[in-house]
């Protein structure tokens, strides 16, 4: 369970982080266009969060049509946008106090998709409150985006935000289930339906650029040492990319760390090719009659 025993300076950590997220997402979102660079967007992005104060939570993830989340460019990435649907999952961390939001940027002219992410999560805010099953939450959800004729993604749950932690308890369903547990006063929860054309079901595809600190270990190879050193003292426990490592062949230091389970990956979840997901994504505080929504823009 998340600490719901914060004090008011880690609370105002969480909200400074979300003030600066609403500001970089529709930034961000703006800027997507037919033509424009994936490494681009992402790296304006991580830049301004700096600029105002915060730091990236986690790599930009930039979801392309068929895929959902924890894709983001490599250091070399001449990908730009087309007639696509894109989803922008941007991250900000004070302190390692998080926010986490999403929204998807219709190019592919499927309005009905974007917006059955979107009405989901107006239905699920609307829900929460303390003493809410997460399943009615998730029922919320659910209804919503069948009612537009499309699936929920049901292997992708909304979560808990934790000091230095990205994903904590507890889970957010995009669904109804039965058995679920109880918001508490106080909780930090991401929320985060995602809608598709396509069975509801994500799996890793191949392409792997975001990777965590698993364990603190040692090795003798001085570029992961190098790379270890700056995962533990800059990232600690939160997601980073591939190219945000200072050491030469950074892939390859990774690949190191990785066979000695010290580091893991996040493998870019999909749905079928041909398919098409939408995300929309806020971060709330929970409160005795409702919520405060730490990401909404200002």
């Amino acid at each position: 369970m998340t600490d719901v025993d914060l004090d008011d300076e880690e609370y105002e950590k969480h909200r400074e982080a979300g003030e600066i997220l609403a500001e970089v997402r529709d930034e961000a979102a703006e800027m997507v266009d037919v033509g424009v660079s994936h490494l681009e967007v992402a790296e304006w992005a991580e830049d301004r969060i700096r600029e105002l104060g915060g730091k990236p939570a986690f790599p930009v993830n930039i979801s392309i049509d068929h895929e959902a989340a924890h894709a983001t460019p490599s250091v070399d990435d001449d990908s730009t946008f087309g007639e696509e649907m894109i989803n922008l999952d941007i991250g900000v961390h004070i302190d390692g106090w998080l926010a986490d939001t999403a929204v998807t940027v219709d190019l592919s002219g499927n309005d009905d998709l974007a917006a059955a992410s979107a009405e989901a999560l107006d239905a699920a805010l609307e829900t929460v409150e303390a003493g809410v099953d997460t399943g009615e939450i998730g029922a919320a959800i659910e209804g919503v985006i069948d009612g537009y004729g499309f699936n929920p993604v049901v292997n992708l749950t909304g979560h808990g935000l934790g000091h230095w932690e990205q994903h904590t308890a507890p889970n957010i369903p995009n669904r109804s289930i039965s058995q679920s547990t109880t918001l508490e006063t106080g909780q930090v929860v991401a929320i985060e339906p995602f809608a598709t054309t396509g069975t509801g079901k994500v799996h890793e595809g191949n392409d792997e650029e975001i990777f965590a600190l698993e364990r603190e270990g040692s090795v003798r190879n001085r570029q992961a040492r190098q790379a270890l050193d700056q995962i533990s003292e800059e990232f600690k426990t939160l997601p980073f990319a591939t190219r945000w490592l200072d050491t030469s062949r950074a892939s390859m230091a990774l690949r190191r760390l990785k066979q000695q389970d010290i580091v893991h990956g996040y493998p870019v979840l999909q749905e079928e090719e041909g398919e098409l997901v939408s995300q929309k994504e806020h971060t709330i505080i929970v409160t005795e009659d409702g919520c405060e929504v730490t990401t909404r823009s200002r």
